[in-house]
């Protein structure tokens, strides 16, 4: 077997038979060697291709972070199947959608929300595989419905023996999708192969240098493409990943208490954890002596509070690192000691992952000199095959080649403005369309709109991003009720609840008697994302 993993399944197994007794994983519900998180993936493997699933198949998994989740992540890769991460905290009937949409065959979850994901099943989906894994305080599962073809419990999928048969998957097949939101208010999922998220995972254990002794924390959930570096690149170095609670990423004191209890020593966030944690987390009065590398990336990082932090923790590594879902990171930048108490944010930087990137201006020209703006393009190892079941727009934003590109490579047009500044790093100014980020999130406003003109009520909509240096933007709605209809902000925001995972609905929820409109006839966003009371000034 080569020394270097060909596909995601690889990174296991190469690293339990180097680090077989070193801890791989620790959580809430305790720590497994290597050799025993090997051992639940290989068994976890069998039991789905005992159940029916074959290679490409797709399984989702809906659960929180424990060691069992890490397995589910590794076994269904194991069986040659595609990982299909959703978010425990969306309203089952948007899961459902994302099931439907991808065609799943298997589903991991626990309790309650299995069964409703389950019952939920249109026909056309067809018998899907269930494993039900136990989570300690979940409600049991109702009435298995008759789309499951088989149930098991996490125990029986995990007692049987080990099937040592090695399922063949090439590095160019798919690995999982990621689902994030759509314009139309429908998820699109991201198609990433196992070259792909490799291109990535290596290259990051290499340029941060995990190794054996590192502790990893992994804050984001399994939907969101920074989890990529908390599993692979830390199990590919053989070190421990560090699994830390929902819970306690909801409140920035015990976030920076997990960290130091937890004696971490790098660290993936999005800037507006961050922040969190340096206004209310009392981040520089921690014992933090094990920490030496944050990463950030998600969103911009707003240059006060990277000086503050740069001021908590003098010795620690900091860089922030960008790229879209499409692309994981494409560019990164080591920050520096002369970047304190800068104006402007830090530049995205240099390319990363073995791509090359380019920005062609408005007229098609490729962006040479420095200042001038123009949007960036992807093309490299880590571009993704496309948007699952959307060949339009695969083909609108994915290039099979590009003249500006290296001969075979791939490439993704980002959407976003960017820049060259004297050194020759890349400078990010924000969006050409719709798409914003909020803690980290990628939202379409779109999506948000869609939701609320599903409510009876609601006769005009419009979404927009406040800008807020804590989490990036904070999402606000404006609404035209329906003639004599009435409703109040609450009632709008349980309607979107409903529909869109938490970090989609909006936060505030202004009610007018029309939406104003640009001269065009357009709704005039610019003047309904202008300052308002709502948000802290700068």
């Amino acid at each position: 077997m080569s020394s270097a993993p060909a596909t995601l399944p690889d990174i296991l197994t190469l690293s339990a038979a180097r680090f077989a007794r070193r801890p791989a994983v620790e959580g809430h519900d305790g720590i497994w060697t290597y050799a025993l998180l090997e051992e639940a993936a290989t068994r976890l493997a069998a039991a789905l291709v005992d159940a029916g699933i074959k290679p490409g198949d797709k399984v989702a998994i809906c659960l929180r972070k424990s060691l069992k989740s890490v397995a589910a992540v590794f076994g269904i890769l194991r069986a040659g199947a595609v990982f299909v991460p959703l978010d425990k905290s969306a309203p089952a009937g948007r899961l459902v959608s994302i099931l439907a949409d991808c065609g799943a065959k298997g589903l991991i979850a626990s309790g309650k929300k299995l069964s409703e994901i389950l019952s939920g099943l249109p026909g056309e989906v067809g018998p899907i595989v269930a494993v039900d894994v136990q989570e300690p305080g979940a409600t049991p599962p109702g009435p298995i419905p008759s789309s499951c073809r088989r149930f098991l419990t996490w125990d029986e999928a995990t007692t049987a023996s080990p099937d040592t048969r090695r399922i063949h998957r090439e590095p160019s097949d798919l690995a999982y999708i990621l689902y994030t939101s759509g314009s139309t208010g429908v998820p699109k999922g991201v198609m990433i192969t196992h070259t792909n998220a490799l291109a990535f995972t290596t290259w990051a254990r290499r340029t941060f240098g995990v190794g054996s002794e590192d502790r990893v924390a992994s804050v984001a959930p399994f939907h969101f493409d920074l989890s990529t570096f908390d599993l692979y690149s830390t199990l590919e170095g053989g070190g421990t990943v560090v699994l830390v609670p929902e819970d306690v990423t909801l409140f920035p004191a015990s976030l920076a208490g997990y960290l130091e209890s937890c004696r971490v020593t790098i660290a993936y966030l999005v800037p507006s954890l961050i922040t969190g944690m340096l206004l209310h987390g009392d981040l520089a009065g921690k014992s933090l002596d094990s920490l030496r590398t944050i990463l950030f990336a998600g969103e911009v990082f707003q240059p006060r509070y990277l000086s503050r932090l740069m001021e908590a923790l003098p010795r620690v590594a900091l860089f922030n690192l960008y790229g879209p879902t499409e692309t994981n990171v494409c560019t990164y930048y080591e920050v520096r000691p002369e970047d304190r108490g800068r104006e402007q944010p830090v530049p995205i930087g240099i390319p990363a992952s073995g791509d090359s990137v380019f920005a062609l201006d408005e007229s098609g020209d490729l962006v040479r000199e420095s200042g001038k703006e123009g949007e960036l393009y992807v093309g490299g190892p880590t571009v993704a095959m496309g948007y699952w079941g959307d060949e339009a727009k695969t083909r609108n934003l994915f290039l099979d080649a590009h003249q500006h590109a290296p001969r075979g490579s791939r490439v993704y047009r980002t959407g976003d403005r960017v820049s060259l500044d004297p050194s020759g790093a890349w400078l990010y100014h924000g969006r050409r369309d719709h798409m914003v980020k909020s803690r980290g999130y990628r939202i379409e406003l779109g999506d948000i709109e869609a939701a609320l003109y599903a409510h009876h009520g609601v006769g005009e909509a419009v979404a927009v991003a406040v800008p807020d240096e804590e989490v990036g933007h904070r999402i606000k709605a404006y609404v035209v009720l329906r003639d004599a209809l009435k409703a109040d902000a609450a009632a709008i925001q349980r309607h979107c609840a409903e529909r869109l995972p938490r970090y989609m609905v909006p936060e505030f929820v202004e009610f007018l008697p029309a939406i104003p409109k640009t001269p065009n006839g357009k709704a005039d966003r610019a003047r309904l994302a202008a300052p308002g009371p709502h948000q802290k000034s700068s």
